[in-house]
């Protein structure tokens, strides 16, 4: 029998600003079956694609996408906020649902030609992954495709993806 991973998503209204629903994942992560559910069901989604390498997305990208590469038998590097990475890197600055911010990558992370599966907890608006996917396209990266737990479709933030290939396991 398979699990409902949105019973598992908690809502919480007007956060972190009035008018925004966060969806939490954490009674999600918190409970083993329905994690490992979902770990099973990207891993299902992508494990005949090409993928080099899994980047996850800070913070809860790091979450989904260390066990994900373990499973992939493929490495991990992190997209970060600015400022959490020592050493050379590159960044992109980049819009989100209510806000801008800027994201970083170490500039060896990624080789030339190396696929790169991306992953993250939610796409809403698709600012911080399009920034990711030119972080990668930078260092020579090679995008097979975005992974997201829970796909905010009414920000219609696939389009701003559009030519990828985008999963999710959740769509509200």
């Amino acid at each position: 029998m398979s699990i409902d991973l949105k019973h598992f998503i908690r809502d919480i209204p007007d956060f972190p600003q009035t008018g925004i629903m966060f969806r939490d994942i954490a009674p999600l992560l918190e409970n083993g079956e329905a994690f490992q559910s979902a770990l099973n069901r990207f891993y299902e989604l992508i494990k005949d694609k090409k993928i080099d390498k899994v980047v996850g997305i800070e913070s809860r990208g790091f979450i989904f996408g260390a066990p994900l590469a373990e499973r992939l038998g493929v490495g991990f590097a992190m997209a970060r906020k600015q400022g959490k990475l020592p050493g050379d890197k590159i960044s992109v600055c980049y819009d989100l649902e209510y806000g801008t911010n800027t994201i970083e990558m170490h500039s060896d992370s990624i080789t030339q030609g190396e696929h790169i599966f991306i992953i993250d907890d939610v796409l809403a608006t698709g600012g911080t992954a399009n920034a990711t996917i030119s972080l990668i396209e930078q260092l020579g990266g090679v995008i097979s495709g975005l992974g997201f737990l829970i796909e905010l479709t009414f920000l219609d933030g696939r389009k701003n993806l559009s030519g990828r290939a985008v999963y999710n396991l959740l769509t509200y």
